[in-house]
């Protein structure tokens, strides 16, 4: 009897990816990514905007903290600030490196250009540079009385300033106490900001009531300079600034 033995050696071949299969997977991806980064880049914006809005409630609550510890009464400083320096640009207490210091001890202390805390919305690439990373103004209106807003039609040559209540505002719910100075979330079309001074754009304000919004520039009402201002708002604390 003859004894065979079969040994079967299957053999293995590599089958990898044809140049066509690799096409068609990158392609794919190419689809997925162009779907994808959109929303991202949606959310990433969406994000920002919530933070900052957090800032400007963090920024409420250190004001009223003020508020207990000062009789009452909001910040209140004579126009321009007391220079550091000879040299220095003169800086009114409405702007955003005007009014920090009042709030900063408020607001956990070691707070500076270099550390902003909730000064500095995280989408603004300005402040930084421009305005110790501040970027929140505080209204003309919480220093000065309804009847000397009235009479002014800049935010810089003001009258001596008169502190106010809350019990003074007419509508806490339509009064804008601070708020971003420039549209940090929908960027202008144009080059140049100018801010509150500015009918476009979009900025979070914080309202009396402690509401924070997010609102477009044209839906603010004409302060007494002819632009949407919260500075220069008709009749001062009394006046409304926006209404929902």
């Amino acid at each position: 009897m003859r004894l065979t033995t079969h040994a079967s050696c299957a053999e293995k071949k590599w089958s990898g990816f044809s140049l066509i299969e690799l096409l068609v997977v990158i392609s794919i991806i190419a689809a997925i990514l162009a779907l994808l980064i959109p929303g991202l880049g949606k959310a990433r914006v969406k994000s920002r905007r919530i933070a900052c809005a957090s800032n400007l409630r963090q920024i409420d609550v250190a004001m009223h903290m003020y508020l207990n510890t000062n009789d009452g009464t909001y910040p209140c400083a004579q126009d321009p600030l007391p220079k550091k320096n000879p040299s220095d640009p003169n800086i009114w207490l409405w702007m955003g490196r005007g009014w920090r210091d009042f709030l900063v001890p408020y607001l956990g202390g070691n707070i500076d250009a270099n550390n902003p805390s909730v000064l500095l919305c995280p989408a603004d690439d300005i402040a930084p540079v421009n305005w110790e990373s501040t970027s929140y103004s505080y209204s003309l209106a919480f220093y000065h009385s309804p009847e000397q807003i009235d009479t002014m039609t800049s935010d810089l040559g003001v009258p001596g300033p008169v502190p106010q209540r809350p019990e003074n505002i007419a509508k806490p719910a339509g009064k804008i106490v601070a708020g971003e100075w420039l549209s940090n979330h929908k960027r202008l079309e144009s080059d140049v900001d100018k801010g509150w001074w500015d009918t476009q754009g979009q900025r979070n304000y914080l309202f009396a009531d402690g509401q924070v919004c997010f609102i477009d520039a044209n839906d603010i009402r004409i302060g007494n300079d002819g632009n949407p201002n919260p500075n220069l708002t008709i009749h001062g604390i009394k006046g409304v600034d926006w209404s929902p």
